[in-house]
């Protein structure tokens, strides 16, 4: 797994060994980037269920702001801060461990753009949106992963679905505030 571009490109990040975690595919990531390139540079970023840390990162090397990743596993959290401090994003970067909605439910912080790709089948996914909706700024987006075969609603709150994509088996849909 590797930074495409930006200030850390070409840099390999670490992962999870094992099921834990599901690291997004660079298929996925390339398209996702693609869809959102002008909008990366100087925005707030939340990487939620964040595992390795790595949509976070590909933003913060494609000249964003900020970004704060959300992990409930402590080895994921180690392995974030370890590919933080090599990309050199320390200084940009919050990283928390703890249950992902809950700190939607906790933080005033307000954020541009959000990543989420939770465990499946889970439910986490329909939670952390319906409390996401007073975290994004007006005209922010959220990017949700998630399987090809679970259909999310128009909306979720004042969230609305913009777009569908779809890579094999895997789904990413982005909602707009706005």
């Amino acid at each position: 797994m590797r930074v495409i571009t930006g200030s850390a490109r070409g840099m390999s990040l670490k992962t999870l060994e094992g099921e834990t975690t599901r690291p997004t595919s660079e298929k996925v990531k390339e398209a996702v980037f693609s869809a959102l390139q002008f909008e990366i540079e100087g925005r707030r970023i939340l990487d939620l269920f964040a595992g390795s840390g790595q949509l976070g990162i590909e933003a913060l090397s494609r000249g964003a702001e900020s970004a704060v990743f959300v992990d409930s596993d402590k080895n994921a959290v180690k392995i974030i801060k370890e590919n933080i401090e090599k990309t050199k994003f320390s200084e940009k970067s919050d990283v928390y461990q703890g249950d992902s909605v809950a700190f939607l439910s906790m933080t005033g912080k307000i954020f541009d753009i959000a990543f989420i790709d939770p465990p499946y089948a889970t439910g986490l996914l329909q939670k952390a949106m319906n409390k996401l909706d007073d975290r994004i700024a007006e005209g922010g987006a959220v990017v949700c992963e998630h399987p090809f075969d679970e259909e999310l609603p128009e909306s979720f709150g004042g969230l609305i679905k913009q777009k569908d994509y779809r890579y094999g088996k895997i789904a990413v849909s982005i909602f707009r505030k706005g």
